[in-house]
């Protein structure tokens, strides 16, 4: 086997740079696997941009943040944060919410909560957010553009209906299998990459991707907190 040539270094360092993104992904979504086996946790839900995550109060970090100085529904001012880009990208689309669209919650305790979308509006960063006790409404609060944590987008909606809440959503887990199909689809690119690479060099690829696969694989079964990660990757 001969050496590995420039573009082969190249190449495999790019590699290794999407391999971080790749496991970053993966230990957020096994660990959401491990964080959500308590069924209690409720759901939000938008068709429209096809968000249906649970929720947790633990940090954004973990997927949607219920921020813990607002409201439960029907209680007063609900708060939820979301990331727009790593970590699930739960609200990658949320600029897309337009007035009378609507946002439902699935909450333990107080049943299924309709909100309808009446404004959305750009903040600073630095805006300071304070939730009432005397409005029931809802705000999801994202970075805003993609990719920039300069300014914060708020969702805002009036809250329209509560009902019975529905058990399936609360129980099923729908990023449950989002980890493998990363892994899946790395590998499946990888060997695609390797099988038509110059044939002098491709083992280079193809080690590099079969022991970057077993890594992943690793983070699936045990995984560490994602922004460990990306906090390397941006640093």
């Amino acid at each position: 086997m001969k050496k590995p040539t420039v573009s082969t270094i190249i190449i495999i360092i790019a590699i290794i740079i999407i391999a971080l993104y790749a496991a970053g992904e993966v230990n957020y979504f096994s660990g959401k696997i491990i964080h959500e086996q308590n069924y209690d946790s409720p759901v939000v839900v938008i068709e429209k941009i096809g968000v249906n995550e649970k929720i947790n109060n633990i940090s954004i970090n973990d997927g949607v943040y219920f921020e813990k100085q607002s409201y439960v529904p029907n209680n007063g001012e609900v708060v939820i944060f979301g990331h727009r880009t790593m970590q699930g990208s739960p609200f990658l689309r949320l600029n897309e919410l337009e007035p009378g669209d609507i946002i439902t919650l699935e909450w333990p305790g107080v049943g299924e909560v309709n909100y309808t979308v009446n404004n959305k509006k750009i903040v600073p960063a630095s805006y300071v957010f304070e939730a009432s006790k005397d409005t029931q409404k809802i705000d999801l609060i994202t970075c805003n553009s993609i990719g920039s944590s300069e300014n914060r987008l708020i969702v805002e909606g009036n809250m329209t209906s509560v009902g019975p809440i529905k058990d399936k959503i609360i129980k099923d887990n729908p990023l449950q299998y989002h980890a493998i199909l990363i892994i899946a689809a790395f590998l499946i690119v990888g060997l695609i990459l390797s099988y038509f690479y110059p044939e002098e060099n491709r083992m280079y690829i193809l080690v590099t991707i079969l022991v970057i696969t077993a890594i992943l694989v690793y983070f699936y079964f045990f995984p560490i907190p994602s922004d460990v990660i990306y906090s390397k990757i941006d640093g």
